[in-house]
């Protein structure tokens, strides 16, 4: 009877040791998850920030460009008017899905204002406070490009992560879920093509 009783305590021991193993497998692969999808995470708001910063440097180029050419078109107040309109919605964008949708605004509206000059003002086109200020807009138009890229790219690493098995079950516990891609709206798809390189326009 002893012998049995030493038996079972074994192996309610071994059990025991089996059930914390696991635990602290489990716990370790947690943590060790977290870890891994919060430093992901860091990547793509890192991604985020420059792209950002590229995008507010072009906001800061508009209203120079807008003012070098106002008072020669007068009668494209719409123009200006979507321009504004833009400027405040991307103004006022808190997240980064309001901040990608405000930017296609504006890169619409930017566009429309860009190709009006080179098609109907080629007096303001040869301008060359106005070519440098289309230079610089071209210039943060590649930048902001390069950073799409480049977040768009962290941004699929890091969902690659939190959509596959086991991490997003650890994923969905820890609340942290896919992020935004940084894709063009449709409407900024129709956009006139901005050629900044085209002298041969309005002459």
């Amino acid at each position: 009877m002893e012998a049995n009783n030493g038996s079972k305590k074994h192996t309610s021991r071994n059990i025991l040791i089996i059930i914390g193993i696991v635990v602290v497998a489990l716990i370790a692969m947690g943590i060790g998850t977290y870890n891994s999808l919060a430093k992901q995470s860091q990547t793509v708001d890192a991604a985020w920030s420059q792209v950002e910063n590229v995008m507010q440097r072009r906001y800061d180029l508009v209203p120079n460009l807008v003012n070098s050419v106002k008072g020669s078109m007068k009668q494209e107040q719409k123009v200006f008017g979507d321009i504004a309109d833009a400027r405040k919605s991307y103004g006022n964008a808190k997240t980064a899905k309001e901040k990608i949708d405000a930017n296609a605004q504006l890169d619409q509206s930017v566009g429309t204002l860009v190709n009006v000059i080179q098609e109907n003002y080629p007096e303001l086109k040869s301008n060359n406070n106005v070519q440098t200020l289309m230079t610089q807009l071209e210039g943060t138009e590649n930048r902001i490009a390069v950073e799409r890229k480049r977040y768009n790219e962290a941004v699929q690493s890091y969902n690659q992560n939190v959509v596959s098995f086991p991490k997003n079950i650890l994923a969905n516990m820890m609340g942290l879920g896919q992020k935004t891609y940084f894709k063009a709206d449709t409407n900024a798809q129709k956009a006139p093509t901005v050629n900044f390189d085209d002298t041969t326009n309005g002459k």
